[in-house]
């Protein structure tokens, strides 16, 4: 089979047909098959026929897009992954990244920028959504007001109303450390309160409800 051979990833059969349509109507994409779950993906990309994996970050229960991204691509010889998804915010686009992903597409996207970005995965570059670009470029030259991964980490839980005792099990931390992270955190986001971070938060994007 000639053609850059491609896996659809994503939890919806809609979406996985609208992408099969529009990818197989370009000449040199080929898809060569489709997974339901995170763990499906990282099962059949490891069958060695795959140039890209067309990734979607939430799966609903289970393993997540940016875990199946980290299992795909630490394998030897692995596929190119793309995240292909509704989601945006840092708390969805850093940890895939951070997990290996070639590049980052919104669901959105025109077909054509689609295919072109399925051929640059294929080639080993980067093509990542103008939001999503915006957002690393912005943390790049604010990083003093960007969280980490493990504040966002942490204030994800907060949202969810877990205590300090309860993240720092979660987590693995101890209840002091948990303390530190929220400290700068409210430093960061110029909060002085659970609540406030939170919403601060949110309306930064840098959690998601």
């Amino acid at each position: 089979m000639t053609g850059i051979r491609l896996l659809l990833a994503d939890d919806h059969p809609v979406v996985r047909a609208g992408l099969r349509a529009v990818l197989e109507t370009e000449p040199g994409l080929v898809v060569v098959a489709e997974a339901a779950t995170a763990e499906d993906a990282v099962a059949r990309a490891a069958w060695g026929d795959i140039d890209v994996v067309l990734m979607d970050l939430r799966f609903g229960a289970g393993m997540t897009g940016a875990q199946a991204t980290a299992a795909i691509t630490a394998r030897p010889g692995a596929p190119r992954v793309l995240i292909v998804t509704t989601y945006d915010t840092d708390a969805d686009t850093l940890p895939a990244i951070e997990a290996g992903a070639t590049g980052y597409l919104l669901k959105d996207a025109l077909p054509e920028d689609l295919a072109a970005a399925v051929r640059t995965a294929a080639a080993g570059h980067t093509t990542l959504a103008p939001t999503v670009a915006d957002r690393l470029l912005h943390r790049m030259r604010t990083p003093d007001a960007a969280l980490t991964r493990r504040e966002v980490e942490v204030l994800t839980l907060v949202a969810d109303g877990l205590s300090n005792r309860a993240i720092a099990i979660r987590l693995h931390l101890t209840e002091g450390t948990v303390k530190s992270h929220l400290a700068r955190c409210y430093t960061k986001l110029g909060v002085d309160s659970r609540t406030a971070a939170v919403a601060s938060a949110l309306n930064l994007g840098f959690i998601r409800r």
